[in-house]
């Protein structure tokens, strides 16, 4: 398996070190970076640099291009590696705008939409894949409604208003940015997509006011590293994303959610509370609970805690290690699919994209439109 790289961030230096471990044939023929020398390069070996992606896929002949540069410029790597030829691994999210979407989903009409392997790594969680489970054992029954939250702590919010994401026009917003993963898991739970939307957020936290005062230790705002257009100071940064937001969704199925995040938590969590006509399931990704109750008897029929499992508290609660066993077994053949794909990357786009709509202009923004037309593409 060769693989050529665009884009070596954090990110994507993370998840190729897995992919080596569970594939050590895999190599790595090339990369395209900003950046002329790799310090933390996960491989140890020599990799070649280009200065561009398209002589690069034209030179060396990948099998798979490896898409983690910064969100806005995916939809050009993306087109470029299609129109080589190449199987292609995007981070999440797939794209930052509603133009860019249909401009993609104009490329996978063409090209297919097994081409493209997306990073929404929540899917691959040990709770996702147990919440399936009760889902498809019928233990919740039809969803009536959904309460859910991101939480991040404060070392974690800092990073976004210090780095590139910190700025909507290249990230697409901190709820694209970092909640896509949420709304793609919420979308698989309904079984449907998220029609009518209202949402309200602002920066209260990350302010100058806020700002530690001149000697008070304040190295929990740059546990973080940042790289790409980096900046010092999470409290003056010319930041343009939100850090707290509050969300109220309703599904096709005609189940609705209220979804609320903030990235200053003294004690983080990400949790949720499925309702059913016939049961709850509710969890932590972060505290590790588990809990499936039947509505009737008010049975447990579920109860796990994954906090004491070590694999399954650290890197995005153990996914990212279960994401990568999956995806090679796939590139390998041993699975025919893969539990999410780029077009649930795209529903969840354009529905965190609509929400960041509404908390800018006010209003209920109903996607019926939007759907109508994506739908027109055919997409698998």
């Amino acid at each position: 398996m060769r693989v050529a790289i665009c884009g070596m961030g954090l990110r994507a230096t993370h998840v190729l070190s897995i992919m080596k471990k569970h594939m050590p044939e895999m190599e790595f023929v090339g990369y395209v970076d900003p950046r002329d020398e790799l310090e933390d390069w996960p491989d140890g070996g020599e990799i070649a640099a280009f200065g561009d992606l398209a002589e690069m896929l034209a030179e060396e002949k990948p099998d798979l291009l490896f898409v983690g540069s910064p969100n806005y410029m995916h939809l050009e790597h993306i087109r470029i590696g299609l129109e080589a030829g190449v199987r292609i691994f995007a981070e999440k999210p797939v794209v930052t705008t509603i133009e860019d979407t249909f401009k993609l989903a104009e490329l996978l009409q063409k090209y297919g939409t097994d081409r493209v392997i997306i990073g929404l790594v929540l899917r691959y969680s040990q709770h996702v894949r147990d919440l399936k489970k009760a889902l498809d054992a019928g233990q919740i029954g039809s969803i009536a409604s959904i309460e859910a939250s991101e939480y991040i702590a404060p070392y974690h919010g800092a990073f976004f208003m210090r780095d590139w994401r910190r700025k909507t026009e290249y990230s697409g917003g901190f709820m694209l940015e970092k909640c896509c993963h949420d709304l793609d898991v919420y979308n698989m739970v309904t079984g449907s997509r998220p029609i009518r939307v209202a949402s309200f957020g602002s920066r209260r936290s990350f302010l100058p006011e806020h700002a530690p005062k001149a000697g008070v230790d304040d190295s929990v705002y740059h546990v973080k590293e940042t790289r790409w257009e980096g900046v010092d100071d999470a409290f003056t940064a010319d930041a343009d994303i939100v850090d707290q937001q509050s969300s109220i969704i309703e599904f096709e199925s005609g189940a609705s959610m209220t979804f609320h995040t903030n990235t200053n938590v003294a004690d983080e969590h990400r949790r949720f509370c499925v309702m059913g006509a016939k049961g709850m399931v509710e969890g932590d990704f972060v505290r590790g609970y588990f809990k499936v109750t039947d509505a009737r008897t008010s049975e447990r029929l579920e109860d796990k805690n994954y906090a004491d499992d070590e694999s399954l508290i650290c890197a995005h609660y153990g996914a990212d290690e279960m994401m990568v066993e999956d995806i090679v077994a796939h590139l390998k053949g041993r699975n025919e699919s893969l539990p999410v794909g780029v077009v649930d990357a795209m529903v969840a786009g354009i529905a965190a994209m609509a929400i960041d709509e509404s908390r800018m202009t006010g209003k209920i923004v109903d996607l019926a439109p939007i759907w109508a037309k994506f739908d027109s593409y055919n997409l698998r």
